[in-house]
């Protein structure tokens, strides 16, 4: 019935990650902001609902198709550094 939510095509931009909430996507953009990657972020949060899973709660953070994969590559080694430490627990 419905088709899954999928980030938008917008002209020279890549969405590098998708989240159910704001927060870590702010995280994300920060990250890149520290290694001088501009990033936008694009909520399609419905704030009349207090919801942060299924279709109503994506968050995409874009970055400009130059630096897509410099993008990507980074954020992969925060999250693989991020389970090397809870697997180390």
């Amino acid at each position: 019935m419905y088709e899954e939510s999928k980030p938008n095509d917008i002209e020279n931009w890549v969405c590098v990650i998708e989240r159910g909430t704001e927060y870590e996507v702010e995280i994300a953009k920060s990250y890149l902001s520290d290694l001088e990657i501009p990033a936008n972020i694009l909520s399609k949060r419905d704030s009349a609902f207090s919801v942060n899973v299924g279709d109503m709660a994506h968050v995409y953070l874009y970055v400009p198709r130059e630096y897509a994969e410099e993008a990507q590559k980074a954020l992969e080694e925060v999250d693989l550094s991020a389970e090397a430490d809870n697997e180390e627990e």
